[in-house]
């Protein structure tokens, strides 16, 4: 439907000799996983940050293995373990309540497996940006009557964010470059659309330019966004200083 599309157009050679859809579907496919990885990651950043900076040892000793343990191996070997432990956990549970088999849907999987690997990364980010909020700030609130959660708020958050975005903006890429490796769990993203491609017309290395190109346009668009909340962040900082 793409190709009559493009060629009713006059398009016809961005069709990508038939394989426009399959690279469009392959490519939306990256989006999602990508997007919700990095929900999921967020996520488990701010509660990693928070249990490092926590007193509470039992809080903070287990977000310190959990960081240290996941950046210090490959995230390709993470991702090949987490998966099928994921999926042998599951089976096993299932065979000892004697229900039937269940397999994981390998998106899903994909999505807690990102966010699982990359919410170490957003831990250190994000509790480097705690800390280099001014403790003055929290005692201010503090003083005013606000509780931790208005404190987080109102007056963490926002100035956590300014200092925390481009590291975020630095993890955005990497995260949307690493869903590369969700082929190998057999989910059709835009790599693994363009080697099929590529192995079909035996024109690999024109199609993988073209991945490279898509993967491109998303992260330069991407990142005029998060530019924005730059700016928008730090506005109130900016307007400071003058």
């Amino acid at each position: 439907m793409l190709d009559d599309l493009l060629q009713h157009l006059g398009l016809a050679a961005f069709s990508l000799k038939g394989f426009g859809p399959l690279l469009l579907q392959g490519t939306w496919m990256t989006i999602k996983l990508s997007v919700l990885s990095l929900l999921v990651a967020v996520i488990i950043g701010l509660l990693g940050a928070s249990a490092k900076l926590s007193s509470v040892g039992i809080l903070r000793i287990p977000a310190q293995i959990y960081t240290t343990l996941i950046r210090g191996v490959p995230d390709l070997v993470l991702m090949l373990l987490i998966f099928y432990s994921l999926q042998t956990w599951v089976t096993n549970f299932t065979d000892a309540m004697n229900w039937d088999y269940f397999e994981i849907d390998p998106f899903a999987s994909g999505v807690v497996t990102l966010g699982f690997i990359y919410g170490a990364y957003f831990t250190e980010t994000f509790r480097g940006a705690i800390l280099a909020v001014p403790r003055g700030q929290m005692e201010a609130a503090t003083a005013y009557g606000l509780s931790r959660s208005q404190r987080f708020r109102y007056v963490v958050f926002p100035q956590m964010m300014r200092f925390a975005l481009p590291g975020i903006s630095n993890n955005w890429q990497v995260v949307l470059k690493a869903t590369a490796l969700v082929s190998i769990i057999g989910l059709a993203d835009l790599v693994k659309a363009a080697q099929d491609a590529g192995k079909s017309t035996y024109e690999l290395f024109y199609f993988l330019i073209i991945a490279a190109f898509i993967y491109l346009m998303i992260t330069t668009t991407s990142n005029f966004f998060l530019r924005w909340l730059e700016r928008r962040y730090d506005h109130g900082s900016r307007e400071a200083l003058r």
